[in-house]
């Protein structure tokens, strides 16, 4: 395995660690803020009210730990499963709250369901499904809870009291702030909030039981680093990196977002040793003064620090003052690495762009310090008339994308034509671009004098938002000279289900199925589809292979798996096919209810397929759609005008 591949990897890993524990922030957040406020030293003493903290901490904080970490691998039945075999860590060792626990358990409760549901996959008979299902389960799960009952519980409590002691030992050697050395980088790498939440906040927690207050929810989550950073480039930095040095301080230290600073720090490798040496003198601070939190700051915002500090002695002071040593250590540095250093506008840019690929997805935050009006390839138009949704085949996720799009054009009254089309067939004449991120790079080579939109939710993105409020500020309906005739052609009709060109039938709806992968769901589909002579059975393998090009989830809970470009060929003639998986099926880390299968044939599928973009855009209805009982009520729910 190379660098970049372990890079990959650790970052994978972290974030799954997180991912157990970001969810459940606002629970932490609450046993924070009744601990401080009605335990015997807190600002209100309650007896009754401090009755909630231990079960709080020792029960639910674990169990929805175990429960998340399920979830993530297995949906509702691993979350299910991970939460009994979390209890059996939880009664297997009382005395420590099993955090550390809850993340192992979690997670290996559901993958064992997950095997023995794809063990299972296709061998039950018609009729004792849901026998099987529920009895699984619950043998499994009572398995792992007596297992880790019996030797995990206590192998945790032993780990976690270990490094317990190791933490106590730093502090009380006076060697806590080297911490920073790894701290501060790993953040820049997107470690952060694994390290925070999958390492220091379970440790903290145990130190709270102990203590009353923790240092170690500070040691990653204290702004002060990384604002010290950005007042610098406020004073000493040139073009766009010091004119966003502002909003993102504010972003930064009252939002608590800190990945808004790390391009900064990445367009000058040398502020490294301002964020280490920064955060170093602000751990240093905290042992000196005795600060510390009885929850984690999540997000790390000045804000969250005050509202988890505990109120005796002087945590408020020490707390507070670490965050502004850290602020002016990080400032001093900076100030000298940027004074002696060149700098260029182009260096944020770049920046952000590598910041983005280190984390692997687009920051909407970070993002916003270069976007100026100039994308990846083109200016954005002075006037605009056409705007156009582009996917690998162009019959599929931008037709629904580009039906949303068109309403709310037309809500406000511009005269823009927004159509739909593969990439390979983009209009020379095209002004902006939409597309799925994945498939961005592809249509900027097809068209690199466009301006290109990415877009990651076809059915609610907030891109379409910001791009009907930037046409507003350019072209106005005065301007535009609006054109009934043109509203009406970009608008469309949304048609009635089903009728003489049988698109969608009520035989070719199926209710309450259930997938172990996406892959069988979409073969369930594809499979659909060649019964009901929509397509040759080629099309089926066709459709896999344009979920390997990037996912047809849409947003909403609705994916809408279909063929390639190269698969229109094997399109008989234009239909639907819709499933409903109440119990969801995951689609590359989201959960698809709804599935509708789409074969198009010379665009005679696109009517009906803005109706259900118009639909499925509102959740409600998508809920609904999914509780349906029956086909006939399904389809009525899709004919609602």
């Amino acid at each position: 395995m190379d660098q970049s591949q372990l890079k990959v990897s650790i970052q994978k890993f972290g974030n799954f660690l997180s991912s157990m524990v970001l969810p459940n922030i606002g629970a932490f957040i609450a046993w924070g803020l009744i601990t401080a406020l009605f335990i015997p030293t807190g600002f209100y003493p309650h007896e009754g009210f401090s009755s909630l903290v231990g079960p709080m901490v020792t029960y639910m904080l674990p169990l929805l730990i175990g429960y998340t970490g399920g979830r993530l691998i297995h949906d509702q039945r691993g979350g299910v499963v991970g939460a009994i075999a979390t209890m059996g860590v939880i009664v297997g060792a009382p005395d420590t709250p099993m955090f550390l626990g809850a993340m192992i358990m979690g997670p290996l409760g559901a993958f064992v369901i997950k095997k023995f549901d794809q063990l299972i996959d296709g061998k039950i008979k018609t009729g004792f499904e849901m026998l099987v299902n529920n009895f699984s389960a619950g043998i499994l799960g009572a398995a792992l809870a007596l297992l880790a009952y019996m030797g995990v519980g206590p192998a945790v409590n032993t780990f976690t009291k270990t490094l317990v002691a190791g933490v106590d030992w730093l502090v009380d050697a006076g060697l806590l702030p080297l911490t920073s050395i790894l701290i501060e980088p790993a953040k820049i790498l997107f470690l952060n909030n694994a390290i925070n939440h999958g390492v220091l906040s379970p440790i903290g927690l145990e130190q709270v039981q102990q203590g009353g207050k923790s240092i170690l929810f500070l040691l990653e989550a204290n702004p002060g680093p990384g604002l010290g950073v950005l007042l610098a480039f406020m004073l000493f930095g040139k073009g766009i990196a010091k004119q966003s040095a502002p909003g993102a301080a504010i972003i930064h230290f009252l939002g608590g977002i800190h990945e808004i600073y790390f391009p900064y720090v990445l367009m000058k490798p040398m502020l490294i040793l301002s964020v280490i040496l920064g955060g170093m003198s602000g751990v240093f601070t905290l042992t000196l003064l005795g600060g510390g939190l009885v929850a984690p700051a999540s997000p790390g915002s000045i804000l969250a620090i005050a509202a988890v500090t505990p109120p005796e002695g002087m945590a408020y002071l020490a707390n507070f003052a670490a965050v502004l040593v850290a602020a002016t250590v990080s400032f001093l540095v900076s100030a000298v690495v940027l004074k002696s250093g060149k700098q260029t506008d182009d260096d944020i840019e770049e920046a952000t762009k590598k910041m983005e690929q280190m984390k692997g997805k687009k920051s909407s935050v970070s993002h916003a310090l270069a976007a100026g009006t100039v994308s990846a390839n083109g200016a954005f138009p002075a006037k605009v008339d056409k705007i156009v949704f582009a996917c690998d085949a162009g019959m599929g996720s931008s037709a629904m994308g580009a039906s949303l799009l068109r309403k709310k054009v037309k809500e406000a009254d511009l005269d823009v034509k927004v159509t739909n089309t593969a990439i390979s067939t983009i209009p020379a004449d095209s002004q902006i671009i939409i597309t799925q991120e994945k498939l961005t790079p592809r249509a900027q080579n097809k068209m690199p004098g466009a301006y290109h939109i990415s877009v990651d939710n076809f059915l609610s993105s907030p891109e379409y938002d910001k791009l009907i409020a930037s046409l507003q500020n350019g072209v106005t309906a005065e301007q535009a000279g609006l054109v009934e005739e043109a509203q009406n052609d970009a608008v469309g009709v949304e048609p009635a289900m089903g009728g003489e060109d049988d698109l969608l039938l009520e035989e070719n709806i199926f209710l309450n199925q259930s997938f172990s992968t996406k892959e069988q769901a979409i073969r369930f589909a594809g499979e659909a589809l060649v019964k009901a002579g929509y397509v040759k059975p080629s099309y089926v393998d066709e459709m896999l292979k344009r979920e390997e090009i990037t996912t047809t989830y849409m947003g909403n809970n609705v994916a809408i798996p279909h063929g390639t470009e190269e698969a229109k060929k094997a399109v008989i003639k234009s239909g639907f096919t819709v499933i409903q998986v109440p119990n969801g099926v995951d689609f590359g880390g989201e959960s698809a209810k709804l599935i509708f299968g789409i074969a198009g044939k010379d665009g005679t599928h696109l009517e009906i397929l803005s109706g259900i973009a118009v639909i499925c855009a509102d959740q409600d209805n998508v809920d609904q759609l999914v509780q349906a009982k029956s086909a006939e009520e399904l389809m009525s729910i899709l004919n609602r005008k």
